[in-house]
């Protein structure tokens, strides 16, 4: 599976992964230029983390409080909605051919990140199994 996980990661990497990667980076230093905005810098870094790499990582929600969910509206309106029309717009067309496939879905998985990132957490899908493995005693 590693194999698999590797090669789809080369293949994202080349065709999407490296321009969200500097998309991704480039919105995140110019929010940390701005003081009041050095929080979305932040997520759109750990975005970029994910996005570069997808295969084998996952997101999980480790919660939020109330300025993680006004953080949350915010980004959502002004950057999230739209971003999350790329993502599918970019799916739709990665998923014209059969190799693309995967690669639309690991563009949809981004979803929920690219709109609610305040409280979102990459974790690798190895250590998600094992949060939710069940005790043996």
């Amino acid at each position: 599976m590693g194999l698999i996980r590797f090669i789809l990661n080369v293949i994202w990497f080349f065709t999407a992964g490296i321009w969200l990667f500097l998309a991704y980076s480039f919105a995140g230093i110019v929010a940390c230029l701005l003081i009041v905005t050095i929080p979305f810098g932040l997520a759109s870094f750990r975005i970029a983390g994910y996005v570069i790499w997808p295969f084998g990582r996952e997101v999980v929600s480790s919660g939020t409080g109330a300025l993680g969910m006004i953080g949350n509206i915010l980004w959502f309106v002004f950057a999230g909605m739209w971003l999350a029309m790329g993502h599918v717009v970019t799916a739709g067309v990665q998923a014209i051919t059969i190799i693309g496939l995967p690669m639309a879905w690991a563009n949809l998985k981004m979803i929920p990140v690219t709109c609610f990132p305040f409280g979102a957490q990459v974790v690798s899908s190895s250590d998600r199994r094992s949060m939710y493995a069940p005790v043996v005693r």
